[in-house]
């Protein structure tokens, strides 16, 4: 394809939402490449003619940001300023018909997994060959890697499975060749993500297969770090906690969205646990690997929820002391189970639940920082920003969590390298250090 003026295409991929829809644009972007076409992330690329918008259809707040970047991009194809606009990702997935109806000037919209479809409005092939060989728009030290698509859970509250399908893993051998790849590249931690991490194997080996995958990944030459990324806490094979016992490379932190902890709500939400085999599992955890970070999100605003559940949960929290916690509010979504109760509480109720909830976590995050003053925490530099360093320690993922912050105008380090840090002074959110 080449534009009316003969000039070859240039194509602009946008990404909206999380971590996974970054892979999926990865993807897109690697496969067009490998096609000849130039294709670069967001703002890399100026000057192009073709515009792809990678949806979210999470929330309400999701789909509105998507909603009006579609519209953004429709009044620029408009102008003339672009020759074509494509769309694909969750929402439009999710509200394809309606979209078509509603924003004409779009010329193709195209599912979560309609990858080739999107490929032939290039005249474009998808190549196997290319698979594990992914551009990467993280800093080159970092990477995430989807081992896993879709969700066989039925949480009355999400739409995931709407939007992706069913679990379906991806092969050990072809994520150690990606993870092998992306060593080579120089990618020195890997963040694996997942819609249900735990689910991991069970369709391909027929049993849950993450520790497995876990040795496997942590014989790879070159990854020091590997980091996990939503886990479901029902059933959850405990073995992972030995793995990351034994390996060094296998970070001590897990993100595991809990959402609630009152017994009533856990059981409106389907999450097919009990606040009392959460804590059994989050002590059993702390006590098979001292000091492992756990990262949960919150959800708060569920229908029906009320003040004493609410407080329940607030109990729970301080009870457990997260290392790192969000909150989210629901958002009532079609189609989902939920949907059959009313979203009867006030979004000025959701609010000062949340604000609460987070006051109650800033006070904890601020204690277990102050108790790592005079502590050496090995720290990942993931950029200089002003006259200062920011890395990270073990306990914490990119964008979501804790930062360690180092005076640039004193000593220099590397971005991308690990280094030996010490830390003097203790903020709620992030860590002040210097270098050993």
């Amino acid at each position: 394809m080449k534009t009316k003026e003969g000039r070859k295409d240039k194509v602009k991929v946008i990404t909206l939402g999380c971590s996974k829809n970054l892979v999926d644009s990865e993807n897109i972007i690697t496969q067009l490449k490998g096609n000849d076409i130039n294709a670069e992330h967001e703002g890399l690329l100026n000057d192009a003619n073709i515009v792809v918008i990678n949806t979210c259809g999470f929330i309400d707040r999701a789909k509105e940001e998507s909603v009006n970047t579609i519209l953004q991009y429709a009044e620029v194809k408009s102008r003339g300023d672009i020759d074509k606009l494509y769309v694909t990702g969750c929402l439009s997935e999710r509200y394809k018909n309606d979209l078509e109806k509603d924003i004409p000037e779009v010329d193709a919209y195209f599912g979560t997994m309609e990858l080739p479809g999107l490929l032939a409005k290039f005249n474009a092939d998808y190549k196997h060959e290319l698979i594990g060989e992914r551009f990467i728009t993280t800093p080159k030290h970092y990477a995430y890697l989807k081992i896993s698509e879709g969700c066989n859970r039925t949480c009355s509250f999400c739409a995931i499975p709407l939007m992706r399908g069913k679990h379906i893993s991806r092969s050990i051998e072809d994520l150690v060749k990606e993870a092998a790849n992306l060593a080579k590249n120089g990618v020195k931690e890997l963040m694996l993500i997942a819609q249900e991490l735990t689910y991991y194997g069970l369709d391909l080996y027929k049993e849950r297969s993450l520790p497995k995958l876990l040795h496997a990944l942590a014989d790879v030459e070159g990854i020091e770090w590997i980091r996990l990324h939503y886990a479901y806490p029902s059933k959850f094979p405990k073995e992972i906690f030995d793995v990351m016992a034994q390996r060094k490379e296998i970070c001590n932190y897990l993100d595991i969205p809990l959402q609630h902890a009152n017994n009533d709500v856990l059981h409106r939400m389907r999450r097919q646990i009990t606040q009392e085999e959460t804590k059994d599992l989050i002590k059993y955890a702390r006590e098979k690997v001292p000091g492992i970070a756990i990262r949960t999100t919150m959800l708060v605003g569920f229908p029906q929820e009320t003040d004493d559940e609410f407080q329940d949960l607030v109990n729970f929290v301080k009870e457990m002391r997260f290392e790192r916690m969000g909150v989210f509010q629901y958002s009532h979504e079609e189609g989902t189970i939920a949907e059959e109760y009313e979203d009867d509480i006030l979004a000025e109720t959701k609010q000062e639940r949340t604000n609460a909830l987070m006051e109650v976590q800033q006070e904890i995050s601020f204690d277990k920082n102050q108790g790592k003053i005079g502590t050496e925490l090995k720290v990942l530099i993931d950029r200089k920003e002003g006259e200062s360093f920011i890395g990270r320690s073990e306990s914490d993922s990119p964008e979501v969590d804790n930062e360690v912050i180092i005076d640039a105008k004193k000593y220099f380090l590397r971005v991308g390298d690990f280094a030996n840090i010490k830390i003097i002074d203790a903020l709620e959110y992030d860590l002040i250090g210097e270098p050993v």
